[in-house]
């Protein structure tokens, strides 16, 4: 079993991008050897997202999709080869299940989960609204792990774990992403003794990155001056079947279709 998870920034935008290159989302997808693709920030209502996604749902793709209540913003999805036995949107919040940002879609025994997670600004009601998110959300998914299946949540989580998961860490110890309470959130989920395992830094212990997002400012991409926010945390009963990780990074800045590279993990 092959899982990605990407943020396609959009995904009108990321079928257009780098089309006449034949580097767009949509070559990607037939290239790609995944069985399962976990999208976020798919800025779109359903239909806009069939639409898109035509070319690939001709050729076999199966969509279980999560729109958000308010137009143009987050909405998460999940495309697969095999059509799921059954898909679920939300997770049980009265706040958040119909801001697109969590679908679940089970395959025989294993779960697969598509998150994006708010991203914050210190001191506004952004900020607020993501701490309200990771409270209710942190209940639910511990609660998850420990179910009688193999999970896998992938996702656009919008905070850097470690110093290992930051270019410039020491630049942002005070912002959205990074701070210490996010920090410790996430290693109450994640690690020895917990409920999930971040698998991809378990195949790349000790490394800085590997990195999946860049700003499009600047020369982010080119220095490798990027985040780790985009993971797949997987219980233990899958975990241990995680064998190979890697980010497909764009050889250029040019060529990339979305501000996040996929990431990809084989599962035994």
């Amino acid at each position: 079993m092959i899982v990605t998870s990407i943020n396609v920034n959009g995904v009108r935008a990321a079928v257009k991008q780098r089309s006449e290159e034949n580097l767009g989302m949509l070559p990607w997808l037939e290239r790609t050897d995944a069985d399962v693709v976990a999208l976020q920030e798919v800025r779109a209502t359903h239909a806009q997202t069939l639409k898109a996604l035509a070319p690939a749902l001709e050729q076999g793709w199966h969509l279980a999709a999560a729109e958000s209540a308010t137009a143009g913003r987050n909405g998460v999805a999940v495309l697969s080869r095999v059509e799921p036995d059954a898909v679920r949107i939300g997770f049980g919040s009265d706040e958040f299940d119909a801001s697109g940002r969590y679908l679940e879609a089970d395959f025989g025994t294993l779960t697969v989960a598509s998150l994006y997670l708010p991203s914050g600004d210190v001191g506004t009601e952004r900020q607020d609204e993501k701490d309200r998110f990771r409270a209710q959300f942190g209940e639910y998914l511990t609660a998850l792990g420990r179910r009688r299946r193999e999970v896998v949540v992938c996702g656009d989580w919008n905070i850097g774990h470690t110093e290992l998961d930051i270019k410039n860490w020491k630049g942002n110890v005070k912002n959205s992403g990074f701070l210490p309470e996010e920090r410790a959130w996430m290693s109450s989920l994640i690690g020895d003794g917990r409920a999930f395992k971040d698998v991809v830094r378990e195949l790349h212990p000790g490394v800085p990155g590997p990195y999946a997002w860049w700003s499009w400012r600047g020369k982010a991409f080119d220095n490798d001056a990027g985040w780790r926010i985009d993971l797949q945390i997987a219980n233990n009963a899958l975990a241990r079947r995680a064998v190979r990780a890697h980010v497909e990074r764009a050889q250029a800045y040019n060529l990339r279709w979305s501000d996040h590279a996929p990431v990809t993990v084989e599962y035994s």
